[in-house]
């Protein structure tokens, strides 16, 4: 079996991608979108006659100034549902980056963009909504999941986004790893870590022993690698979103690969969960982490970049 083969015995495979020909090419189980993926994707010619379609549905009369972000949502959800039709999974997709500090805003899209999935054919159970794993953003996974739709909490690098998430009972967290790894090269002024001394891989491989150790039912997701090496050493870890260039350079290797993460306690030896963190204590231990802080802050204005991005080829594309 080649390297990707045999990581698929151990963790379950996502491909973090709007690609459609790369999610068909490498098989996974799940698929992750985002708006940067999304911006992406809009602009290969495969998905041009998607976006024709989609506009002409519009009515712009009627949506006025509201059509572009109209627009933009509905082909999130449409990419989306073309990508359920080439996996046996689920599909994540991401609400508006513009809500990710508005609980109400945050819940109120997320139902719009499952009724959108329904139309076209997708049971709730197989879309999770990716919300920002800002207080806000965890609070209107709590109310979601409480509903029925689940979620997956991503920009994550801090552990008490972790934990809020783990005592909200999100389905899925998404841990930073490549960009955890980025700010302490800065930090540490080294080109590269070892896979053992990573930090990003020992963020994530913390966070795994803290929720088997605690017996959280929310599952962790590594997303954002730099390199094959950070996926190997994180096999065994409930998921791991790859992008297509990865995907394919495990592909194309045969280094056999051992099960890096294992629980480390049987159900018995379950230890009683903490305290459940409030709003105050919260922002006290995200204000603490300059990287935490940091880097969720980043991540939310490059997805709105991102979006700004698709905004203006599609108004130069149409107007």
């Amino acid at each position: 079996m080649n390297t990707l083969e045999q990581l698929k015995k151990y963790t379950t495979v996502v491909a973090d991608s709007g690609d459609l020909a790369m999610i068909a090419k490498f098989c996974p189980q799940d698929a992750t979108t985002n708006p940067s993926l999304i911006t992406a994707s809009a602009k290969l010619d495969a998905t041009a006659a998607l976006i024709d379609e989609v506009y002409a549905e519009i009515n712009l009369q009627t949506m006025a100034d509201k059509w572009l972000d109209v627009l933009i949502d509905q082909l999130a959800v449409r990419i989306g549902v073309q990508i359920s039709q080439l996996i046996p999974g689920r599909v994540s997709t991401e609400v508006d980056p513009r809500l990710s500090f508005d609980t109400a805003g945050t819940v109120a899209k997320a139902k719009e963009i499952i009724a959108t999935y329904q139309h076209y054919g997708v049971p709730q159970q197989r879309v999770l909504i990716k919300i920002a794993a800002t207080w806000q953003g965890i609070d209107a996974a709590r109310q979601l999941e409480l509903q029925g739709i689940h979620c997956n909490l991503t920009l994550l690098f801090g552990m008490h986004q972790a934990v809020a998430c783990a005592e909200a009972g999100v389905q899925l967290i998404s841990p930073f790893v490549g960009r955890i790894t980025d700010w302490y090269k800065r930090q540490d002024a080294v080109q590269s870590y070892l896979p053992a001394q990573d930090p990003g891989v020992l963020s994530v491989r913390s966070i795994y022993h803290y929720y088997k150790q605690h017996g959280y039912n929310t599952e962790i997701m590594g997303a954002s690698f730099r390199n094959i090496g950070q996926i190997q050493a994180l096999a065994g870890c409930d998921l791991l979103t790859i992008a297509p260039t990865l995907l394919a350079e495990l592909a194309a290797s045969d280094a056999p690969l051992a099960c890096a993460l294992k629980p480390a306690q049987t159900s018995h030896e379950i230890a009683n969960k903490p305290t459940p963190l409030n709003e105050a204590a919260f922002a006290e231990q995200h204000a603490a982490s300059a990287m935490a802080s940091e880097l969720l802050q980043l991540g939310i204005d490059g997805f709105i970049a991102a979006r700004k991005e698709l905004a203006d080829w599609l108004l130069a594309r149409y107007v």
